[in-house]
């Protein structure tokens, strides 16, 4: 029977229930638009994939909230009606309904505040069943833990039915029903376990796009991938006071038939931090069809690189001493993390590029934008009255054109034979040259342009404007590259730069995201989509995709910053020369490159990664396959020589007859083919062997990779001699000759986990940016 009419229902259990939490503004309000983007993928490759249809569970905080964001139906699956009914009647408020993006699918909506009467039995019980502690105070975690029961409870009730399956034989049906539920991130981990000690008779999926321990060793400015197989990652979590927050995450893993994550470098990490090797890598699309304008996206360039320049020449009055026409407009934009994100290493490459651009003799202008949200006050003064004079002079301007125009035309209709033209003096009134000169000294400026376009609360403390400082960017007319830090998301409504992000990015050159720790990376796959250039990092998970799928990323305007194996010196000159090397092309070489950058869009889009879900959930079935014959008839042990016994027979026939047999398929494996190098007149990217999904490209389970390496589990790089000193104490396990042991697959508690062999290196020398 094919897995394509078979019965099967899935289930995606998200933790991004910012979704629903009323917030309108700052940093909170771009948080909503962009999870909403992120979150939009199921609609076509996950849930018209099976019969009848996926179901997202989610959190929401307000029902006046929710009902922006869902359409109200009743639920017509009968197992479905029962268990919200006994939920509802029980106190749990559920909203049911039409997720509104694209797609529409259908959404459960859970309110986590009416599952708080049971916090304190929850707690215990998840202490008791997985040995997780959750401290009092930690109102995230709490959220995480009634969200997870809640979940639990309703995939163990609509799987039991105690005696509704006799009296409905449309129920009866559900038992033939393999159920798929996949888990996003640490926030939803909570019911993994619980569904694994009830044996709810599900398959599991635990997807994880960041480790939480990563980020907070990244942000700390430790030499992380160096020192990755090292760490005491139950001692480290417990410095950092997030001890039962990663015991969630790590028991989702275990726990869980499947556990993948977004891209290879994060497969790494995981399984060094939360003891368990991916299966396989489901890397992140974009709805390209959002963000397509096929021919019209060179136009649109030119018409929001025009309204950038109106920003510009308001931002810069009365030093707008170079040419519009020669400026190219660079920008890095995502959550404020200095170090994470690679901002310290950006600005550092932005004063290598302004003196290499001033010795050169450059007639070129950079103007770099960082825009990242943080504590700010209000707009400064300087930044509302730059936009202010530059408004006045224009509606002066256009004042005195309209007047002029007029006077032309009634001198003109007076004209005669032998009559003078019309002179300047008589067309430019004194009122009129009053006018433009009070507007012209307004205009005046004593002091340089602003760096920053809003009053910061820590502005001695702000580290961007500190190495902003130390680096002596301070936009003088002599720089040939000038520094705007826009710390707030961009929106239509802000007075100084009225413009949305994606209408801010297409009338962009280049955008520089130079990240040490990225697990995906979204901000250079939309500017792939939009067809803008990006410069990343092969620390990034899209910087590493990009790089093993085509031949050559720089012809395609994909450039990629070596950070793992370089030092960082050497990482911010690369930087330094893909920047410089970009300012010296040619126009129409720009804009050849632009075609060539937007001609990947279809290598994003989620038509193509939904596939590599689609081989998650058939591994998923496989395992719960053998899982439930197991279970039935007791613990099964293979003999060491001969054959193995044939468990072919499913328990329920909720399993596809193609998951019979005993050697459990490479789900992810690929043939390895990379898109080749532009011609003069390149046409779009295919491979020469037809079909591929991403992970026939990049895969886990793949022979070798393009990572100089021959498998994931044992890349070999270079071995560190000693461990550097930090600030911050890290405390490391020793490194030892000997293999490593198997890593324990139950639940995380004091002492767990083991050490596995395997290094990425980060930057060579082990040291942070932070220092150059």
């Amino acid at each position: 029977m094919s897995t394509q009419t078979h019965l099967l229902r899935t289930l995606i259990c998200d933790s991004r229930w910012h979704l629903f939490r009323p917030q309108v503004k700052g940093p909170g309000h771009h948080r909503r638009v962009w999870l909403q983007l992120y979150a939009a993928w199921p609609a076509q490759p996950s849930f018209g994939q099976y019969t009848p249809s996926a179901h997202p569970l989610k959190h929401y905080a307000e029902i006046a909230q929710a009902a922006v964001e869902v359409e109200q139906i009743e639920p017509k699956d009968p197992a479905m009606v029962e268990t919200i009914k006994s939920m509802n009647e029980r106190g749990i408020k559920t909203l049911y309904g039409r997720w509104l993006i694209d797609g529409a699918p259908r959404v459960l909506l859970f309110d986590t505040g009416t599952g708080y009467y049971k916090l304190d039995e929850w707690k215990a019980d998840l202490w008791a069943t997985a040995g997780i502690p959750s401290p009092v105070d930690d109102h995230e975690t709490n959220e995480a833990i009634v969200f997870g029961y809640l979940i639990a409870w309703f995939l163990g009730e609509a799987r039991e039915l105690p005696g509704a399956c006799k009296a409905n034989p449309a129920d009866q049906l559900l038992k033939e029903r393999a159920v798929v539920a996949q888990f996003h991130e640490w926030l939803a981990g909570v019911a993994l376990p619980l569904c694994k000690k009830r044996r709810i008779d599900v398959t599991t999926i635990f997807t994880t796009h960041a480790t939480l321990l990563g980020r907070y060793l990244c942000a700390g400015s430790v030499d992380f991938y160096n020192n990755l197989q090292y760490f005491d990652v139950d001692a480290e979590a417990g410095k950092r006071g997030i001890y039962h927050r990663y015991c969630i995450e790590r028991g989702a893993a275990h726990a869980a038939d499947v556990f993948t994550t977004v891209s290879h470098i994060t497969a790494y990490e995981s399984e060094h931090l939360l003891k368990r090797k991916p299966d396989g890598v489901l890397p992140n699309g974009l709805n390209v069809k959002k963000f397509s304008a096929t021919h019209e996206f060179q136009n649109l360039h030119q018409v929001h690189k025009d309204r950038i320049s109106d920003f510009i020449r308001g931002h810069f009055y009365g030093h707008n001493d170079f040419d519009l026409d020669k400026t190219l407009y660079f920008f890095t934009a995502g959550r404020y993390e200095y170090r994470n994100k690679g901002v310290d290493m950006f600005i550092e490459s932005l004063a290598r590029l302004n003196h290499r651009m001033k010795s050169s003799g450059s007639d070129m202008t950079v103007v770099a934008f960082i825009i990242m949200p943080a504590q700010t006050t209000s707009l400064t003064v300087e930044a509302l009255k730059g936009q202010a004079v530059i408004k006045s002079l224009h509606d002066t301007v256009k004042s005195i054109e309209e007047s002029v125009g007029k006077r032309i035309f009634e001198r003109s209709l007076k004209w005669h034979e032998g009559q003078d033209l019309p002179e300047d003096k008589e067309l430019v009134t004194p009122q009129d040259k009053i006018m433009l000169r009070r507007r012209l000294y307004a205009m005046k400026r004593n002091n340089l342009p602003p760096i920053v376009t809003h009053n910061m609360m820590n502005d001695g403390d702000d580290p961007i404007l500190n190495q902003i400082r130390r680096c002596q960017l301070f936009n003088h007319p002599s720089d040939r590259v000038k520094v705007i830090f826009h710390p707030e998301f961009l929106n239509s409504a802000n007075p100084v730069l009225p413009m949305d992000y994606d209408d801010f990015v297409r009338g962009t050159h280049l955008g520089v995201f130079s990240s040490y720790y990225e697990p995906w990376g979204y901000t250079p796959a939309e500017c792939t989509v939009m067809g803008v250039p990006s410069i990343t990092t092969n620390l990034s998970g899209f910087g590493c995709y990009m790089e093993e799928l085509i031949e050559n990323a720089q012809d395609y305007g994909i450039y990629i910053v070596d950070r793992r194996m370089k030092g960082v010196d050497e990482s911010v000159n690369q930087l330094a020369d893909y920047m410089f090397d970009f300012t010296k092309k040619s126009k129409r070489q720009r804009i050849n490159q632009r075609n060539r950058t937007e001609r990947l869009s279809d290598l994003l889009d989620w038509k193509r990664m939904g596939m590599e879900y689609v081989k998650a959930r058939q591994l998923a079935l496989r395992r719960g396959e053998l899982r439930s014959c197991i279970s039935r008839i007791g613990r099964v042990v293979f003999p060491t020589t001969g054959p193995k016994p044939s468990l072919t027979q499913p328990v329920t026939p909720a399993y596809p007859d193609s998951f019979e047999g005993d050697e459990e398929p490479g789900f992810f494996d690929g043939t390895e083919m990379k898109i080749t190098r532009p011609l003069s007149a390149p046409g779009s990217p295919r491979e020469r062997s037809g079909m591929m999904t991403p992970g026939d490209f990049a895969s886990l389970q793949e022979g070798r990779e393009g990572l100089s390496t021959e498998d994931y589990i044992a890349w070999k790089l270079p071995e560190e001699e000693d461990p550097e000193e930090y600030p911050f104490p890290l405390t490391l396990k020793p490194k030892k000759g000997s293999g490593p042991p198997t890593p324990t697959l139950g639940t995380p508690g004091p002492g767990a986990g083991a050490v596995v062999a395997g290094m990425v290196n980060g930057n060579g020398n082990g040291n942070g940016i932070g220092a150059v």
